[in-house]
């Protein structure tokens, strides 16, 4: 265990803490609890919960996870992607259910991080993760029309299609306030950053609309019209536990736990590459579970890394877990000394804010570039997507993790049929007369969800020590979205540093499959070689400018 569990808060300070990563960090851990403030009431109420159970699970489990977690500056709360199972499971199983099956979740993320499965996840291919992704944002923006626009439902349904029917059927009814409020929130939200980037707009709007609402004493529903007052209290709670029945938490808890675990160690993975860092992902789990499996007994619901908050707190100078733990001592401060007035904020306001969220989920764009690549990463996006909106996020991943794996055995046994005449022989014997501004990596194998981020890591580590970079392709039978997306990304950041990026040898379905997704554009076709001889008189050039 003490392999396995090894905090970053810890590593830190062990290594030294100054006085001014300190200003840092109680900076940054300020301007993210003012960010999450309004992000944690609108998830809560979202997900069929009172406004404050999304405060506390901000401030436990976020605490939590910044004090035990394997990364410097992740982030963890309720974040947008919880919102369709929770409701879900609230509605199956009540709040004490939820309770339950969110501490068993904890408990499975505990174990994954015991057994160092944390780096299994990269298993999870890309166009599963974009599918149900962009079908969780979709249900999102769904269940904010009735609030949006005021409709008069006593119940929405939670079934998709039969949703829309009642919103349609309820449409006289929309109150001009509230469709206004909405409007005013979205627009708030998304260009109050032209002015400063330091304040959040969501924040903004809430102030701004809260107080227009009051002093003009619009008839719109509000928090605590809907739910009464906010309690500025934490208390202990022991759910009622019936072991007899336990199984039937068991799926919802493994939806909860893996789409945890994912979201947490990809929050985790892009906070590395904006500071530079690495983090322990089996840490990372175990410190999730752990938040897990203490936030229910407080009233909490699930929580993992959020990317957004994690990504602000990031760009506001946060380097080390303290601003994490300063961002949930800044809202238990509000929950505390304000939360009172957090009772009068319109529903519109916090449904605008949802609005912009989903529309930040939905990864439209890498869902388009799916489409550029192969009928198999288009088959999983579909049918990913298409089971989460309308059938439900357990079965969504469950199919989509089945499917993605017989696909690949497929693509597997028709990559085994290529001959040994269509892989070149070996041209270089020696490489002792390569100029040392040279670096040369050769991808041997499918290149696909499995072995891309090994593959990758491998050419940013070698590629940066270099003036130009060959990668040969010539043993690569395919690729796949995950594959590209990774490669792109790589690329991106290499081309940023000024290293030139060579491709030799690329097969002509790799090269299609390159082309449809820009990849070639992006390296520039006169940096695509045939061979490696033609790659080397390319490089050459380069180095000798």
């Amino acid at each position: 265990m003490p392999h396995i569990f090894k905090p970053k808060l810890f590593a830190v300070l062990k290594l030294g803490y100054t006085k001014e990563q300190f200003t840092k960090d109680l900076f940054a851990g300020i301007i993210v609890g003012i960010v999450a403030l309004p992000l944690a009431i609108a998830f809560a109420v979202a997900s069929g919960v009172s406004p404050e159970k999304g405060l506390i699970t901000a401030v436990v489990a976020g605490f939590i996870i910044s004090f035990l977690g394997g990364s410097r500056v992740q982030i963890g709360g309720p974040t947008g992607a919880f919102i369709v199972i929770v409701y879900g499971v609230l509605q199956q199983y009540g709040f004490d259910g939820l309770l339950i099956s969110t501490i068993l979740a904890g408990i499975l993320l505990i174990i994954f991080g015991i057994l160092k499965l944390g780096v299994l996840l990269k298993y999870i291919p890309h166009p599963l993760i974009v599918g149900f992704t962009s079908g969780i944002a979709l249900v999102i923006f769904s269940t904010q029309i009735k609030d949006a626009l005021g409709l008069n439902i006593e119940k929405v349904p939670s079934e998709f299609v039969h949703k829309w029917s009642v919103y349609w059927e309820h449409l006289s009814t929309f109150s001009p306030y509230a469709l206004g409020i909405t409007l005013a929130t979205i627009l708030i939200t998304v260009y109050f950053k032209k002015i400063t980037t330091k304040i959040p707009g969501s924040f903004v709007a809430i102030i701004v609309v809260t107080f227009f609402v009051q002093f003009f004493e619009a008839p719109v529903s509000t928090i605590e019209t809907v739910f009464g007052s906010i309690p500025q209290t934490i208390s202990f709670h022991i759910p009622h536990i019936d072991f007899s029945n336990i199984q039937m938490y068991i799926a919802p808890a493994l939806t909860i736990a893996l789409l945890g675990g994912i979201e947490s160690l990809l929050s985790a993975v892009v906070s590395d590459g904006m500071i530079g860092s690495k983090h322990q992902s089996n840490t990372e789990l175990v410190a999730q579970g752990i938040a897990n499996v203490v936030t229910p007994f407080f009233g909490g619901i699930p929580a993992t890394g959020a990317i957004a908050r994690t990504a602000t707190n990031v760009k506001n100078g946060a380097r080390t877990p303290v601003a994490g733990i300063i961002h949930a001592i800044t809202l238990l401060c509000i929950m505390l000394f304000v939360g009172n007035w957090a009772k009068l904020i319109p529903m519109s306001c916090l449904a605008g804010i949802l609005i912009v969220v989903s529309y930040n989920m939905s990864e439209w764009r890498s869902f388009v570039n799916i489409f550029r690549g192969s009928a198999f990463d288009i088959l999983i996006l579909v049918v990913t997507f298409l089971l989460t909106v309308f059938v439900d996020l357990t079965v969504a991943i469950e199919v989509g993790v089945v499917l993605a794996s017989l696909l690949f055995m497929k693509r597997m046994s028709d990559a085994s049929m290529i001959t040994k005449e269509t892989i070149d022989k070996d041209i270089l014997e020696n490489y002792a007369y390569l100029p040392k501004e040279l670096a040369i990596y050769e991808i041997s194998g499918p290149f696909f969800f499995g072995s891309a981020k090994s593959y990758c890591s491998t050419l940013r580590e070698i590629g940066s020590k270099s003036k130009v970079l060959i990668i040969r392709m010539r043993h690569v039978p395919f690729v796949d979205a995950t594959a590209i997306h990774n490669l792109r990304d790589v690329i991106t950041e290499l081309q940023h540093d000024g290293i030139k990026i060579i491709l030799s040898g690329v097969n002509e379905q790799v090269y299609a499959e390159l082309e449809k997704n820009r990849i070639v554009f992006l390296v520039g076709k006169h940096n695509v070689a045939s061979t490696f001889d033609k790659a080397l008189q390319i490089s050459y050039e380069y180095i000798n400018k």
